[in-house]
């Protein structure tokens, strides 16, 4: 799409060129919707500049339980993402506190769960452990990736393990959920954090409305799982804006630092 092309907004209706939505961090200038992004936009919005250092990005995905056209999928979507699967990770500093951060991208087969995503999230989690840093994570994921079978769903007790040590080392662990953010990684790592955070008007939840109403056969209420919701019912601590989400994850991180002792600057 042109940057002066006009992009008429799913909440308002508003048209704003593509340049001047994403001068607003990918958000509507009219009524401040929530477009998706992808990490390495977040990486240049969230991080002090030049501070992030990727790791264990030579990680890919193999077919473990040799479904046919798989490989074919991981390629495609490869290119789609530009990314080597659909999370990224690595250390920076954010308004000059150090931190470990991970993203995960929906384009890559919709963030979705697989053997390389959960060993770099787990090796994110360790690696903060280890360097005795914060955690921040923003996730956006329809759910395991059952591409890999059995593979897939041993991911929700790999990362859940690893986030266990985090909280054995008392070390601070932040969630921001994006849209979508819902299945096995809901499940799993998602709702593990210290403070949980959302961006406005993300899904968030296990399964889809659809498949609720169908099984418990209710007309569910409006808004239902969307983060006001979910902030009401009190799974979510904290709904933020893009601009402000550098802001108030310095202060949580402030906030979770161990006091200096007295007498000391």
């Amino acid at each position: 799409m042109s940057p002066v092309e006009n992009t008429p907004c799913p909440v308002c209706g508003a048209s704003h060129t593509q340049d001047s939505i994403d001068k607003a961090l990918k958000t509507c200038p009219s009524c401040a919707y929530h477009y998706r992004m992808e990490p390495r936009e977040r990486i240049e919005y969230l991080a002090d500049k030049d501070s992030f250092v990727e790791f264990s990005e030579n990680l890919s995905s193999l077919n473990p339980i040799d479904l046919a056209g798989y490989e074919e999928k991981l390629s495609e979507a490869a290119l789609k993402a530009r990314m080597k699967d659909a999370v990224i990770t690595g250390a920076c500093a954010i308004e000059g506190r150090p931190l470990i951060l991970a993203l995960m991208s929906f384009k890559f087969m919709g963030g979705s769960m697989g053997s390389v995503v959960g060993e770099k999230v787990s090796r994110a989690m360790l690696r903060a452990v280890e360097d005795r840093l914060p955690l921040v994570i923003y996730t956006t994921s329809g759910g395991a990736r059952m591409q890999e079978g059995i593979f897939s769903l041993l991911q929700m007790a790999k990362t859940s393990s690893a986030a266990a040590e985090l909280d054995k080392a008392a070390l601070p662990f932040f969630i921001v959920l994006c849209d979508p953010t819902t299945g096995g990684v809901t499940a799993s790592f998602a709702m593990l954090a210290d403070v949980t955070l959302a961006e406005p008007g993300a899904l968030i939840g296990f399964a889809g409305p659809r498949v609720i109403e169908g099984t418990i056969r209710q007309v569910l209420p409006e808004g239902f799982q969307r983060a006001e919701f979910q902030l009401e019912k009190g799974f979510v601590d904290l709904i933020v804006k893009r601009q402000d989400q550098r802001r108030t994850l310095a202060a949580l991180i402030d906030l979770h630092s161990p006091e200096k002792p007295r007498g000391k600057s």
